[in-house]
């Protein structure tokens, strides 16, 4: 990939090193290839892994760093080799953009498992540049890794779908827990956790969300449309819970025991694991062989999956809550996010920050 053309200077928020104070920091895209699309960034949520990544807790980051990949914006121009997009439309930017094409995976349209996946950002570009992500005022994306927004669906309202969206939808799909009538739990009331309560509704689940505490009761029931609540720490409800649930899609993204919540689920049922857990986690294995359960893992979602995810909540009208904030405001918003203060996704008005001003 690559042009003559001149290279593009941008401005976004960037992390200089592993404190994760995001600051105004000025670079340049990469220049446009045939088959690229130059995004105005609109919006763009924050992600719990974007303060993974941004403060190295993972052992991997490099500096500047601009996160950032629920981006949504207005397609600015297209190369010479764009069949998908048109200028002037409204597109989003996932957790990717570039994978091999030629693995396993990518021929199977399953691109978020190809070795070579490119990152949004934190990663290398085919061309040698730093990926940089949605926290600026424009990207420059292969066509393959950018979707469609649909007219009816809010942008604002788009972003959280890029990311949070998709991994509770694939795996339901992937997995069969899409029969309206069977049982499933939602662990963890988060970003992903609330999207995973509304998408399993939309699909006419019933749903049970699992929480430590009843904090969040009254919301998850009459804000969100769970149909039961149960608090974990509640050993008789439990224990009279057992065997009750067809699924569990599990969004705790911190070290927490198995055991208590496999012993929850039917014969054959299955908990998914969607959260990024960086150590072990410990199970005794009578609860999964007595009741021929599985645990599965399931990671974002491929680009037909993210598509699919769009049109599947514009269709059925699921939004996620979110608060908007500026750019000014990112690193407040990110303290706020440490200590689970958001209900339940920050969405960054990129454009109303007036950064190339």
């Amino acid at each position: 990939m690559g042009s003559l053309e001149s290279e593009k200077t941008v401005t976004g928020y960037a992390a200089r090193d592993s404190s994760g104070h995001l600051s105004p920091y000025t670079y340049n895209l990469r220049k446009k290839g045939p088959e690229d699309v130059i995004v105005k960034v609109i919006y763009c949520g924050i992600c719990h892994s974007d303060l993974v990544q941004m403060r190295n807790e993972m052992g991997m980051s490099h500096y500047p760093m601009v996160p950032g990949h629920e981006v949504v914006g207005i397609v600015t121009e297209i190369g010479s080799e764009v069949k998908k997009f048109k200028v002037g439309e409204h597109v989003g930017v996932g957790c990717i953009v570039g994978s091999c094409r030629s693995c396993g995976n990518c021929n199977q349209s399953m691109e978020q498992y190809c070795s070579k996946r490119i990152w949004t950002y934190n990663d290398v570009n085919h061309d040698g540049t730093p990926t940089q992500g949605g926290f600026a005022s424009s990207m420059v994306v292969d066509q393959m890794f950018v979707v469609r927004i649909p007219e009816n669906l809010p942008l604002e309202q788009a972003a959280p779908l890029l990311c949070a969206g998709v991994t509770v939808f694939s795996p339901m799909k992937h997995f069969d827990m899409t029969e309206p009538g069977k049982k499933c739990g939602i662990l963890g009331l988060g970003g992903v956790g609330h999207m995973g309560v509304k998408i399993a509704k939309a699909f006419g689940l019933h749903v049970t969300v699992i929480s430590s505490s009843d904090k969040k009761k009254e919301e998850a029931m009459e804000v969100l449309g769970a149909d039961a609540y149960l608090v974990s720490k509640d050993t008789e409800k439990m224990m009279e819970a057992a065997e009750s649930l067809d699924y569990i899609m599990d969004t705790i993204p911190v070290a927490h025991p198995l055991e208590p919540y496999l012993a929850l689920l039917k014969t054959n049922g299955k908990l998914v694991m969607l959260g990024v857990v960086p150590e072990p986690l410990h199970f005794v294995t009578p609860l999964l062989i007595l009741g021929r359960r599985s645990i599965a893992g399931s990671f974002i979602g491929s680009m037909e999956e993210t598509q699919e995810t769009l049109d599947f909540c514009a269709e059925k009208k699921v939004s996620s809550m979110i608060e908007v904030v500026g750019l000014d405001y990112i690193n407040t918003a990110m303290e706020r996010l440490v200590k689970n203060d958001v209900r339940y996704r920050f969405v960054v008005d990129v454009a109303g920050s007036k950064l190339d001003n």
